[in-house]
């Protein structure tokens, strides 16, 4: 059938949307009509950087939709049903077998790639192949073909206007909200540093009042941003700006901090995030730091206080569990999405980009 996708050529040239053909599903697969997905910096990322596989390919991996078509051998969906797209995995690494599926031993083949696991493309241009199947969806588009393995059922007791706000749970706020929830593990009454107030720093924030910690500082470079975090949960905001914010925010934290999240991938504001940890503390960073990205830290501070740092990635969440808990969260207003998001047309999808980059807009959802 043709749909219509956002079609990047290759790294450094704008995206185009364009008509491409999609295949029907094969007996694993489904075909989602997509109602909203979110844009995330990880697609943003893949714009600039030289692509780890040949273009052209169709990128989003935060889509909510409806299943259309599926295949012989699915089990859990069928027509009408409502799902959010998450990653993908293979099911059968020692990853995968050890409940850890972000993780997964295959996770660049099955997200990255851009191809089926047997090397086909779902997507195709006059009889040329587009990649299909970033993160297991390329939601960018109208359609897009998943299978099972990374699809979520969305209850019907989730009305429609909460349901196109959902797609980013399937990255971006399960990124944020699992570091939390998942790793880090704040104790009630402990303190929480989060670098970068985007959409994965603010669902950090929210998951940390809902854990009950009592300082939670939100460090950002955009004074709106920051404004934002404090509605939603942080208890001090700090501007990145300044020369030296180690001891102003060690100070807030009585200190030191108990945690600290930074989502910026950049080496600097990590080491800062060690910094601002007070004995036996715990940092976590998430993001697509550059390959080759070093880190310099202060090797005697970590091992005279105890020190820990861990890298966390999709917030060691699976989706198929933890989304339903982040809508209980929302449910019982302690996960206030609708104050990050905002709608745009597929169509606009470099306003999109803009958008998010220059601060203007959290979670920017394109609208099919």
């Amino acid at each position: 059938m043709n749909i219509t996708a956002v079609v990047l050529e290759q790294a450094g040239t704008p995206m185009r949307l364009q008509t491409l053909q999609l295949e029907p599903p094969r007996a694993d697969e489904m075909r989602v009509r997509l109602v909203a997905t979110g844009l995330c910096h990880t697609d943003i990322s893949m714009l600039q950087r030289p692509f780890p596989v040949n273009s052209p390919i169709v990128l989003g991996h935060e889509g909510a939709g409806v299943v259309e078509d599926t295949g012989s051998g699915v089990t859990e969906f069928k027509p009408g049903d409502r799902v959010v797209l998450s990653y993908n995995h293979c099911q059968v690494c020692p990853s995968c077998r050890n409940r850890a599926p972000s993780y997964c031993h295959n996770f660049f083949g099955r997200n990255f790639l851009g191809l089926r696991a047997d090397g086909s493309a779902a997507l195709s241009r006059e009889g040329t192949a587009v990649r299909h199947h970033f993160f297991g969806q390329s939601s960018f588009a109208t359609h897009c073909l998943v299978t099972q393995t990374n699809a979520v059922a969305i209850p019907d007791s989730v009305d429609e206007s909460l349901f196109r706000m959902l797609g980013p749970m399937g990255c971006g706020f399960q990124t944020g909200a699992g570091a939390i929830l998942n790793v880090l593990k704040p104790e009630a009454g402990q303190s929480v540093v989060v670098f970068g107030s985007g959409a994965v720093g603010m669902a950090a924030i929210m998951a940390a009042r809902a854990m009950g910690a009592t300082t939670i500082v939100a460090v950002d470079r955009v004074k709106s941003r920051i404004d934002l975090a404090q509605s939603v949960g942080a208890t001090h905001g700090v501007l990145a700006d300044q020369s030296d914010i180690v001891p102003v925010i060690r100070d807030l934290c009585g200190g030191g901090a108990s945690v600290s999240l930074d989502t910026t991938a950049h080496s600097e504001v990590l080491r800062m995030a060690l910094e601002v940890l007070g004995p036996l503390g715990r940092c976590g960073f998430v993001g697509g730091a550059a390959p080759g990205t070093r880190l310099s830290a202060d090797v005697r501070d970590m091992m005279l206080h105890g020190k820990s740092l861990r890298g966390i990635v999709e917030g060691d969440a699976n989706a198929k569990s933890f989304i339903p808990q982040l809508l209980r969260l929302h449910a019982s207003g302690q996960f206030p999405i609708e104050k990050l998001v905002r709608f745009y047309p597929l169509s606009d999808f470099q306003q999109a980009i803009d958008d998010s980059l220059s601060g203007v807009t959290i979670k920017p959802i394109l609208m099919p």
